[in-house]
């Protein structure tokens, strides 16, 4: 019945929800947050819109963020999102209920997994399939993921960091910590706070990041003027930082992804570290955008790094060559199944 309906892969992000439907390619990639009035838990807004209102609301309407960690920590809301963008998607235009193909962290729990497969359910699939998103972030980048030899992935995602070692469609050995764009940010903001006592919000932090943030010395350090609240006197304050200052914010958790690579490889069978030696590692996702944390994991691990074209939308894009070819990749899904 796939020829009648419209299988769809979803990239069920902290920051982002991206979703590829077959035979359209990526047709959505919004921020995963969701705007709720309080009073009778209705949905105000979804995506950049609601986004948008994050620390602005008043006390009726509030901006939530479903997803913490890269999993669900609130489930009706995510169920609601789920609904929202899979109609947004697909409008009327399918006969019978699309099957789903959900990206999942690869250290995700039994109870996790259940939570994503009824969320999906309930938001209209018919069928649900799991995929760890470094397999889908791989296939998405073009890897010979069933082949037998070993590919390194780095996947810094905004409430995850997934670091796998890949060959014959499986993780040989893998690493998912719970660190990802999401704490670069509160990093940012904590160290504002200790530094300066200025508070800002989540959303000038990502610009922070994004504008001056950095892993490696720049050849020309930047600077950027911030807007906050001064802590001592209560009243809006502008000042400029720059990005010495921010890459000493990031030290702590980049220092947590580096020590999970090397982690990583020395879980690795050595026929397979001496593949990576040859292909080294490809690093995927928003946090890979991040000045010189190619250059930092190269002088870490002495290993070829390469972050890929559009890192942002390599597991969606992975979610979508799975569904051209189900038969060919059936070895890397995970049927969601009962109990």
């Amino acid at each position: 019945m796939g020829f009648v309906s419209n299988d769809v892969g979803i990239d069920l992000g902290t920051a982002n929800t991206l979703i590829y439907v077959r035979g359209r390619g990526i047709v959505l990639n919004d921020p995963s947050v969701v705007a709720v009035n309080m009073r009778d838990r209705k949905v105000v807004a979804v995506g950049g819109e609601a986004k948008r209102m994050i620390g602005k609301t008043h006390d009726e309407v509030q901006a939530i963020r479903p997803m913490k960690d890269g999993v669900i920590a609130d489930y009706e809301i995510t169920e609601e999102m789920l609904r929202l963008f899979i109609t947004q998607v697909l409008k009327r235009r399918f006969l019978f209920r699309p099957r789903i193909i959900v990206c999942v962290p690869s250290g995700i729990t039994e109870v996790e997994k259940r939570a994503v497969r009824d969320s999906c359910e309930h938001a209209g699939a018919r069928e649900v399939y799991l995929v760890p998103e470094p397999i889908a972030a791989a296939i998405g980048v073009g890897l010979p993921v069933d082949e037998a030899s070993g590919n390194m992935i780095i996947d810094i995602g905004g409430g995850t960091t997934e670091i796998a070692v890949i060959a014959l469609s499986g993780i040989v050995s893998d690493e998912s910590i719970r660190v990802g764009g999401d704490r670069f940010d509160e990093s940012i903001v904590q160290y504002l706070k200790n530094a300066y006592n200025l508070l800002i919000g989540d959303q000038t932090a990502e610009n922070i990041k994004i504008n001056v943030g950095s892993a490696y010395p720049l050849d020309e350090e930047l600077e950027m003027e911030v807007k906050g609240r001064d802590l001592v006197t209560g009243i809006p304050k502008t000042m400029v930082v720059n990005s010495v200052e921010i890459r000493d914010a990031l030290r702590e958790p980049i220092s947590q992804i580096i020590n999970s690579v090397r982690l990583a490889l020395e879980r690795t069978p050595p026929e397979l570290a001496a593949d990576i030696v040859d292909r080294g590692i490809v690093m995927t996702g928003g946090g890979a955008l991040l000045r010189g944390l190619d250059a930092l994991v190269r002088e870490e691990t002495n290993l070829p790094v390469s972050v890929v074209d559009d890192p942002l939308t390599c597991v969606v894009r992975g979610t979508g060559k799975i569904l051209d070819d189900l038969d060919a990749y059936e070895k890397v899904i995970m049927p969601a199944r009962r109990g």
